[in-house]
């Protein structure tokens, strides 16, 4: 959420961004709301304060039944006015949380993912002296997968990792904690059932609601451990000598994948469950130190697929592929063989104040100031979709695959060979 003297002063800002986004936004309809809303809230308060003046002289008065009516009408009328105040508000309000976010200089205009330009690459692509098989063939062949029995409890997309795959993902996992407490990360296991608010505080809703689970209490199942981690904070004051804080938040994940029917129907790239690391991080309110701590990030996740070896590219997302409230973003993908070319496994973001307004995290600047911190995150690891590129880059003409140097110690083997699931 910005804050609405901002939106007020920067109208051309907003309208570019919302174009830039690609979103359909009215931010006249806001503006005329906003005045609407300070004019009756002049009014309300103009009547509170007479409301209230008047019944203090009430006892003093010996006019108290000709007083008493007085008070009576000017208290229904400032209950009609309040009601109507209530109700523009929740219309101000719903508004207030479609306004996007000014993506960064930087970014660049596009109509969809096809249009995000390439920053770099890392890695050699691996070169096969016999045709490459796709992830769901190998991983069936050497019993680290089922995707037929998987949808029989869990329905579409639905899988199950045994042997190898779920020793694999349980490797990840291990050298990713390593990796991000060497660096400095706090660890945290956050919950994945979240209540409105918090989808609310860190943009994820109102646009994305058609892409989220909700139970029969009227919460939801999270795509993301940055929206409780983030939630931990809300209504903190933290003191500037905290800053950056910087989380490793682990969660189980759930996405419907609303709107992708039929595409990746198969294997494990668009599953409905996961589960996965996410970087959270809170910092001072500068852009300087955003950015900087922005790269910080991307590369810790970039170390990760340098360990196992992996060929990735960043590519910097377009207008069109920015959520509501993202500043910039980064995607990490890595190589694909069976298909050829770049898949996303990693997404690297930063907001401003966008989440931290809504939430109302806050920090005491040195001169004793309360602003609004700058939050940012990052995909550590998402498993099991990792899995895709380490077993096709590492695969071998026999159908066994490599296990990478960062992982043996973890799996305790340097081959995976076929075995019965």
């Amino acid at each position: 959420m910005l804050d609405i003297k901002f939106i007020r002063e920067n109208k051309d800002l907003i309208t570019a961004a919302a174009k830039k986004k690609r979103l359909d936004f009215n931010i006249d309809e806001l503006l005329r709301l906003d005045d609407e809303r300070r004019a009756l809230l002049s009014v309300v308060e103009s009547r509170r304060a007479e409301h209230n003046r008047r019944s203090e002289s009430f006892a003093r008065t010996e006019r108290r039944e000709l007083m008493a009516e007085e008070l009576r009408t000017l208290k229904g009328s400032l209950e009609e006015e309040e009601k109507k105040l209530r109700e523009l508000m929740q219309k101000w309000q719903a508004l207030m949380l479609q306004v996007p976010n000014i993506p960064d200089i930087s970014v660049p205009d596009g109509e969809s993912e096809k249009d995000n330009k390439e920053v770099r690459a890392w890695g050699e692509k691996p070169v096969f002296d016999f045709s490459p098989k796709g992830h769901m063939e190998l991983m069936e062949t050497l019993g680290m997968a089922d995707f037929v029995r998987g949808g029989e409890p869990s329905g579409f997309r639905g899988y199950f990792l045994a042997n190898e795959g779920a020793l694999l993902c349980f490797a990840h996992w291990q050298l990713t904690v390593a990796h991000f407490l060497e660096k400095g990360f706090t660890p945290m296991l956050v919950p994945s059932r979240v209540r409105r608010q918090s989808l609310l505080g860190t943009g994820y809703l109102p646009q994305g609601e058609e892409d989220l689970y909700k139970t029969q209490d009227g919460d939801y199942l999270a795509g993301t451990g940055e929206v409780a981690a983030m939630s931990y904070f809300s209504g903190s004051t933290l003191a500037k000598a905290e800053l950056p804080k910087k989380l490793l938040a682990f969660s189980p994940c759930f996405r419907r994948e609303a709107g992708s029917y039929g595409k990746d129907a198969k294997g494990l790239f668009r599953v409905h469950e996961f589960f996965k690391f996410e970087q959270v991080v809170l910092c001072e309110a500068s852009h300087e130190a955003t950015v900087a701590l922005h790269e910080e990030i991307t590369t810790r996740a970039e170390e990760l697929l340098q360990a196992l070896n992996l060929p990735y590219r960043v590519v910097i997302n377009c207008g069109a592929d920015l959520g509501l409230g993202q500043v910039k973003k980064y995607d990490l993908e890595a190589w694909v063989p069976s298909e050829k070319r770049y898949r996303e496994t990693h997404s690297s973001s930063y907001f401003h104040d966008f989440q931290t307004r809504r939430l109302n995290i806050r920090y005491k600047d040195a001169d004793g100031r309360l602003r609004f911190a700058h939050s940012l995150n990052n995909t550590a690891l998402a498993t099991p979709r990792l899995l895709i590129p380490l077993v096709e880059c590492n695969q071998r003409s026999d159908g066994s695959v490599t296990v990478p140097e960062a992982l043996r110690k973890y799996i305790g083997k340097e081959v995976i060979m076929q075995k019965a699931l």
